[in-house]
């Protein structure tokens, strides 16, 4: 079976939909992406063969995350795309056919239930997981003029053994202003933050889709945002660091 072929049956009616939209028909200038959002497995997945405390860790979604992209939503009325299957039946922030877009191994923790995955399987999980939420992302830009978008992820603040010591970091390639503004604004508003640029991931097309597909490939400022998870698990964490992104994207909605 080829990558084009149309494979079905992966979900099952007792299987949420692979994508939620918050302020679907905002006509608001910038549009906010979650791709790790949500820790579903598909049923006939059997749970991947992994513990639920292995999913419940940075592994299995970018904790704290989809809580900040929907505060930020609702502080701003921008229409927001959340992704809700586990990162580790597909991670939607990847090539389909990238190495890591299935693992079977994330962090050192074996996935078995990706292990002897056939191109069959692997066709099901782009096409009613992978495809409706890229979709989803696209209509937002086809329903009305945009003039940015920004990415929302949370990263674990150890990894291989090695300390990240930043609070937030932005992520870009070719548009280097638009994170470097956004940054300035974080900045201003909390001097005693750790910022990277680029930290602690760098932007590849092997390796990334948001940048090169949805920023890039329309030529819309943007940048995708990584927040140290440990910050987030909480509720007053998610307030505050949506807070501090949305006055940081309106300052630079005005400024442009």
């Amino acid at each position: 079976m080829t990558s084009d072929s149309k494979v079905q049956n992966l979900l099952t009616k007792n299987d949420p939909p692979p994508v939620e939209v918050l302020n679907a028909h905002s006509d608001h200038p910038l549009v906010l992406i979650c791709e790790h959002a949500g820790q579903a497995i598909p049923e006939r997945l059997g749970g991947l063969g992994i513990s639920r405390a292995d999913l419940n860790t940075h592994i299995g979604w970018d904790i704290g995350a989809r809580a900040v992209t929907q505060a930020m939503a609702h502080a701003l009325g921008a229409p927001a795309v959340f992704q809700r299957y586990s990162r580790l039946v597909i991670d939607c922030n990847r090539p389909p056919d990238a190495s890591d877009a299935m693992p079977m191994v994330s962090d050192g923790v074996d996935i078995p239930g990706n292990r002897g995955l056939g191109q069959k399987g692997r066709d099901a999980r782009r096409q009613e997981i992978f495809d409706p939420f890229h979709h989803a992302v696209a209509t937002c830009f086809a329903q009305h003029p945009r003039r940015m978008v920004l990415s929302i992820h949370s990263f674990t603040p150890t990894m291989d053994g090695i300390n990240r010591p930043w609070d937030i970091g932005f992520l870009f390639r070719k548009d280097t202003e638009t994170s470097r503004h956004l940054e300035r604004f974080v900045r201003e508003a909390r001097p005693h933050l750790t910022i990277g640029m680029n930290q602690p991931y760098q932007i590849d097309d092997r390796s990334d889709w948001f940048v090169p597909r949805h920023g890039e490939a329309r030529g819309l400022p943007h940048s995708l945002i990584e927040i140290r998870n440990d910050l987030i698990q909480k509720p007053e964490g998610h307030t505050e660091w949506a807070n501090t992104l949305v006055e940081a994207a309106t300052r630079y909605l005005e400024d442009i």
